[in-house]
């Protein structure tokens, strides 16, 4: 078992105390989240600039699909790694990765690593890494507010890392546009760099904490099998109807090696002493709704704001900035939502109808973006990204707050990389799942108005760029936009099922009162000595103390 070591002067602060030293740690909490949420953001916008230096642009997408792997199979071990070694060392660490990994992937392709030729595999590999780094800068700064602030407070400083995510969502295409037209492509990784070493810096002076000491090991073995299945899908999501067809042999084979090593897993973790993922969590009714939530929340949200930029720039004709700046009103309602929640849990202690509001706000904002046409005005648009930012803003959050208020204080880290966790696979295989309904619904469109004359079009549509569609014949062009909003309407209208499923699910969550001092929580239904009406016994693993 663990033995927790608490130097003198590194007592847990209480009242104004923690209040001062959670204030104290905060820029560098926020730092960090900024950091990982940013870098894919300017990155978007530099990719062209990129691949022009480096050639390689049948590996374009894995620079991409790197990072995704690396942050989504590191989620679950940092979280782990938090639990049984310490917050502190691990986000450190986490924040080392990032940084250097950052200096590596500006310096893919240069003479001293062996010049342009190998550029592209080296660039994603270093993005590979990189995204190792990423997934424990998420995790970690989640489970340290965790750590610091009991749950009835934690609402207000989770509002305020929501609003962070927020502004790094407005300010990384603004800024990646701003490096690519006036600085070298490179300057999209160094400017992590000095963040980076200021974030290290400020952490390191300011973060008290108990530490740590354990004679328990990591499961290397579960996270192994929990890496390679992860990987295998999302390989299945992100090369299915794209890459490889969905029934071919690469895609089935795939899917095999994902189902057959998630099913090991899930045995070794029932065995082990101390698992990467307690599979006892899930027997938590609010911690397993929550995480369903959470995956579904990926799952709408992201796949259907994936296609967003497409519309605006080429049924509207914003530029690639203009696109960007075009997404402040769902950012702005997100961030000013999510400060709001999060002072009137702190304030009330109450959560459980912000949920259900949010996931009726965004199933109305995903119909209303279903509603638009070839000549559905900006402002229009703007009406309707700003309702489904009202949705996302109740939502963002709350995951997080329900996932550590259901659990013991030592299941923090793993509560908070779990949640994370389903909520990026969620997104993974949304953006898989409505890009293959997308292309579906273009080829068929295109072939009812077009005929034989869009063939072409069929065959590619989805790549068009916005310059290439405005050079078509007038009729030509005419024809491939109704196909192509016909296309989204279709995504969205998807996307509408999923949302709806999230307040149902939430009306579920039991409101168990958020603790106002930090320690272990009470099973799964029990505050004030209720059940949750289950029926049930409470499960012991979850609430037993060390």
């Amino acid at each position: 078992m663990k033995e927790t070591e608490v130097p003198p002067g590194e007592e847990q602060p209480a009242g104004t105390g923690r209040q001062r030293a959670v204030m104290v740690a905060m820029p560098g909490l926020m730092l960090a989240m900024l950091l990982a949420m940013l870098d894919n953001m300017i990155l978007g916008t530099a990719m062209p600039r990129i691949v022009g230096e480096l050639g390689g642009l049948n590996h374009l997408s894995w620079v991409v699909t790197a990072y995704v792997l690396g942050t989504t199979i590191s989620t679950p071990i940092w979280g782990k790694l938090g639990d049984l070694y310490g917050r502190k060392p691990t986000f450190l660490a986490s924040i080392a990765i990032f940084t250097i990994t950052s200096a590596l992937c500006g310096m893919a392709g240069i003479d001293l690593l062996g010049g342009p030729e190998n550029g592209m595999v080296q660039l994603i590999g270093f993005r590979a890494l990189q995204g190792l780094g990423a997934g424990g800068l998420m995790v970690n700064a989640m489970a340290l507010i965790g750590d610091l602030v009991p749950p009835r407070e934690r609402g207000h400083y989770q509002g305020i890392m929501a609003a962070m995510m927020s502004v790094a969502m407005i300010a990384g295409p603004l800024l990646g546009g701003f490096i690519t037209d006036s600085l070298d492509w490179r300057w999209a990784f160094f400017i992590n760099l000095p963040l980076g070493v200021i974030a290290f810096v400020i952490m390191t002076i300011t973060l008290k904490l108990p530490r740590v000491r354990t004679k328990q090991r990591i499961d290397w073995f579960g996270a192994a099998l929990l890496s390679v299945g992860i990987t295998a899908l999302v390989l299945v999501t992100t090369w299915g109807g794209t890459e490889y067809d969905w029934g071919s042999p690469t895609i089935l084979g795939l899917l095999g090696l994902s189902v057959v090593t998630l099913a090991l897993f899930v045995v070794v973790e029932r065995r082990t002493a101390e698992p990467i993922m307690p599979l006892g969590l899930f027997r938590n009714r609010n911690f397993t709704l929550i995480t369903v939530i959470g995956f579904l929340l990926g799952f709408s949200m992201f796949g259907a704001i994936n296609f967003l930029p497409l519309y605006q720039q080429t049924v509207q004709g914003a530029s690639a900035t203009e696109s960007g700046l075009l997404m402040l009103p769902m950012m702005a309602t997100a961030m000013a939502v999510s400060l709001f929640v999060g002072r009137a849990v702190t304030k009330t202690g109450r959560y459980k109808i912000y949920p259900v509001i949010g996931g009726v706000v965004m199933t109305v904002g995903t119909f209303l973006l279903s509603l638009q046409t070839v000549n559905t005005s900006v402002w229009t648009t703007g009406l309707y990204v700003a309702v489904l930012g009202l949705g996302m803003g109740f939502l963002m959050q709350m995951t997080m707050l329900i996932a550590q208020n259901s659990v013991d204080h030592r299941y923090l880290g793993v509560a908070s990389s779990t949640s994370t966790f389903f909520r990026s696979i969620g997104g993974s295989v949304g953006v898989s799942l409505f890009g293959a309904i997308f292309n579906s619904r273009l080829a068929d469109g295109i072939a009812e108005r077009l005929g034989s004359s869009g063939a072409h079009l069929a065959e590619g549509g989805a790549r068009l760029d916005p310059a290439a569609v405005q050079a078509l014949p007038p009729q030509v062009r005419t024809g491939f936009l109704e196909s192509l909003v016909g296309a989204l309407s279709g995504v969205f209208g998807w996307a509408i099922l999923f949302a709806a499923v999230v307040p149902v699910l939430a009306a579920f969550v039991v409101e168990v009162p958020l603790r106002t001092e930090l320690g272990d929580a009470k099973p799964d239904g029990q505050a004030d000595g209720k059940t949750d009406g289950t029926g049930t016994d409470p499960e012991p693993a979850v609430a037993a103390k060390d």
